[in-house]
């Protein structure tokens, strides 16, 4: 597909991108593994006997006291013996003038913690809102309330405390970071499956149609319906076709597809399956890729299950089923599924472009480079003029180059993204690519030149656009351009669900929180995955988890 999303392989380090979103040049060190330096150390006091009588027990002043309770309950702790830990600051906090808020909320924090040994979760929340509220910005008390809200499964609330403590700590504690994104995800995932099961479903735009269809070259039903299609017992008869008639639900169903009435396909198709027709797989198949197309993964299934097991079908026909269920899932997260699927079409069509060309996107994704590059060549084999697998090819090897830091390999790759668009100027993916490998390297007026190519072949491919805008962002640091362009975007397609992601993402940068709610809204409505719908939800819950912090806290991570 034409400009599409960066390719995100399954185990490439980075940060969620939640985290970009909140985080807008921090040094934090990239990567899985990723050491976090920055630590908050100072000297510890000691505790000096001599001037600090109540250490042994002499009876001074309410706070000598309090603080003779408190360190005789830190050797408690120390020992394990968390009870009588609790009794000493216990005491210390009955101890301590109520106006001494700054050693009470220690006194408080240090009482959670002995709770905490002991798994009491509604205690050590107790006690560490009673240290907050004495001290608003203790990030101590703070992230041990966010620990104990999970445990609680107050995910909500856990989030608006994490959120905080990453703040406080200028997203330098992979602690925190680690807890913000494990719920965040926990509540995407809970949200999107509630949303994604009652959602209506919508039809993407034209233009995302037949990029999606142009992906395939061997996929019969995306063929062009000429004046009629051939009956089967005449497919050896050059010149002989059926005529197009209203009986026909495939014919029609066909003929909406070449006019751009795709609302119309699946009630077509329906009508050919129910009568039995003699093009029923094409139209089980038909159906299927329409149903992924609006989202409805649970009707397409049947659907290709059935195209697949139809022994008698043309074998196209059902290594295209193949391709298509295997791709479903990998969205759904199912590699392994996704892989024998790929696997079985290779068996039962091996000389079909399309089964390597998309296997090698799904090796990609699972940052299995080499597999990839070699599906790539066999597409190449089969299909000399085949642009996308090409540039892709190109592509995967500019990322293994990249990520193994090998200058030599990034140039043969970029050298290899010149010889595509030189060979195959009107492939849009070539430069859009191309503009990507670019961007890493830096090259940005060459990338901007790269995707104005893009935009001349294809004026209503609303990701490039979006890509042109963020461009412009690293760049130039030119907001304003950026921003029109991924307005632009929004214009061309307003079911372009990146583009309000990408809008959403540069407000919560902006501090303009409720607007970046409202983009990250339009993008659930518009998510064509039950996981990608998920992500959306993460976004979303982490630009209001700001908004409570901002107002509780008057706490805000930098803005653009």
């Amino acid at each position: 597909m034409a400009a599409s999303k960066p390719v995100e392989p399954q185990s490439g380090g980075g940060l969620p991108r939640w985290q970009l979103a909140l985080l807008l040049g921090a040094p934090v060190a990239l990567g899985l593994g990723a050491a976090y330096l920055w630590q908050r150390s100072r000297p510890r006091l000691q505790l000096d006997v001599d001037r600090y009588p109540a250490a042994h027990g002499f009876t001074g002043g309410p706070l000598d006291r309090a603080q003779g309770a408190k360190n005789k309950g830190n050797k408690y702790f120390k020992a394990g013996k968390y009870e009588q830990a609790i009794q000493c600051y216990t005491e210390a906090i009955s101890l301590c003038p109520k106006e001494q808020k700054s050693d009470l909320s220690t006194f408080y924090q240090n009482r959670a913690a002995a709770y905490e040994q002991q798994a009491k979760w509604t205690e050590v929340v107790q006690d560490c809102s009673q240290a907050v509220e004495m001290n608003p910005r203790y990030v101590k008390a703070l992230f041990r309330r966010a620990k104990a809200l999970e445990k609680l499964d107050k995910k909500k609330e856990c989030l608006e405390d994490v959120t905080a403590v990453c703040i406080l700590e200028a997203f330098q504690n992979q602690q925190s970071m680690l807890l913000a994104d494990k719920v965040l995800k926990q509540l995407g995932k809970e949200k999107a499956k509630e949303k994604y099961k009652n959602r209506e479903p919508l039809m993407p735009s034209p233009q995302f149609i037949k990029s999606y269809f142009s992906s395939f070259t061997d996929d019969i039903i995306s063929q062009p319906l000429q004046k009629g299609e051939k009956k089967d017992e005449d497919k050896d008869k050059e010149g002989e076709a059926a005529e197009v008639t209203e009986s026909s639900g495939y014919l029609k169903a066909k003929q909406y597809m070449e006019e751009e009435n795709y609302d119309k396909i699946i009630s077509e198709c329906t009508k050919e399956i129910e009568s039995k027709g003699r093009h029923t797989a094409e139209a089980l198949l038909l159906r299927a890729t329409f149903y992924l197309l609006i989202g409805n993964a649970t009707a397409a299934q049947p659907d290709l299950d059935k195209v697949i097991n139809m022994q008698d079908a043309n074998v196209k026909l059902r290594a295209n089923a193949l391709i298509k269920r295997g791709s479903m899932y990998m969205q759904q997260q199912q590699p392994q599924l996704s892989t024998q699927d790929f696997n079985m079409a290779a068996e039962i069509d091996p000389r079909n472009a399309d089964v390597y060309h998309h296997r090698g996107q799904l090796k990609i994704l699972l940052d299995q480079v080499e597999e990839a590059v070699a599906d790539f060549d066999e597409c190449i084999l089969l299909r000399p003029d085949s642009a996308l697998a090409q540039a892709q090819k190109c592509f995967a090897l500019y990322r293994q180059a990249y990520t193994g830091n090998n200058p030599s390999q990034v140039q043969t790759a970029m050298d290899g993204f010149e010889d595509v668009i030189r060979r195959f100027p009107k492939c849009a993916e070539g430069y859009a690519l191309y503009a990507q490998a670019l961007t890493d390297q830096q090259q940005f007026g060459k990338a901007d030149e790269m995707y104005d190519k893009c935009i001349e072949l294809e004026p209503d491919n609303a990701t490039t656009y979006v890509h042109k805008g963020l461009l412009q962002l690293q760049w130039k640091q030119d907001l304003d351009m950026g921003l029109d362009l991924i307005s632009k975007a929004i214009e061309i397609d307003n079911k372009c669900d990146f583009a309000y992601e990408t809008m959403g993402t540069i407000e919560v940068q902006r501090g303009n929180l409720d607007k970046a709610i409202d983009m990250f809204n339009k993008a659930i409505n518009l998510a064509k995955s039950e996981m990608e719908m998920a992500h959306l939800y993460s976004l979303c819950d982490a630009a209001y988890a700001q908004t409570e912090v901002a107002r509780k806290y008057g706490l805000k991570p930098p803005t653009l």
